[in-house]
């Protein structure tokens, strides 16, 4: 069975090569480059499973890499930094990241992170022959090409988007706790830190809400989680 495949993009070589070291170890094909262009190079030549992306990064960033990649890949895309404002985590998750970590991190947090990230993709893609279409007043999800319509227009939602909505929905009228929620979008447990499970949240009520002040689909139980509102 073939190596999974992930690709670094940083500029900073002790960075990537603590990276490499740990994920080499754990028994993944390790690829890096420093710049945009060769990063969508390396994705067109290697399909890599998974990419690290920085998201301070001479000449192209690593917002704008997110943004290209997004038009034709679904794989996971982690962001680190030293950046650690919460509008960077906002942007760079609203643009189609799937999860964030800031530096200085832990590096066995990241391989974590990354098994947790290709063990749902993994359990995804297995699902996929068995999933089917949940349908809803003003609004339809179809469990197997991950396409959701929005009064008959098809909404664009980044990959978290999707398994969000779609774990919800699943649930219809069920309260789901925000750690319960996060473990099962993400694989690995929050450790108290939830904001970026609040900002996928916050995006994709943008996107399907008429009024994300006052939704109607995603609702808050406050103090505890999310539920989905299947009684319009």
């Amino acid at each position: 069975m073939p190596r999974e495949k992930i690709l670094i993009v940083d500029d900073e070589p002790e960075i990537v090569e603590l990276i490499r070291l740990y994920l080499t170890k754990e028994g993944y094909e390790v690829l890096s480059t420093d710049n945009g262009p060769s990063a969508f190079e390396y994705m067109e030549q290697f399909a890599p499973d998974l990419v690290i992306l920085d998201i301070l990064l001479p000449g192209m960033d690593g917002i704008e890499i997110c943004r290209q990649l997004r038009e034709n890949y679904s794989i996971p895309i982690l962001f680190i930094s030293c950046k650690s404002e919460d509008t960077d985590i906002i942007l760079g998750l609203s643009i189609g990241g799937d999860d964030y970590v800031t530096k200085p991190f832990s590096p066995s947090q990241l391989v974590a992170r990354v098994k947790a990230h290709l063990r749902r993709k993994h359990q995804l893609d297995q699902q996929k022959e068995e999933l089917g279409q949940l349908t809803f007043p003003g609004l339809e999800i179809d469990l197997l090409t991950r396409n959701v319509w929005v009064k008959g227009s098809l909404i664009p939602l980044s990959s978290k988007e999707f398994d969000l909505l779609a774990l919800l929905a699943k649930k219809p009228s069920r309260v789901v706790p925000i750690q319960h929620l996060y473990k099962e979008a993400w694989g690995v447990d929050s450790n108290g830190d939830t904001r970026t499970l609040l900002v996928h949240i916050s995006n994709l009520r943008k996107k399907i809400e008429k009024d994300p002040a006052d939704p109607l689909y995603i609702q808050t139980v406050r103090g505890v989680g999310y539920k989905f509102n299947s009684s319009l």
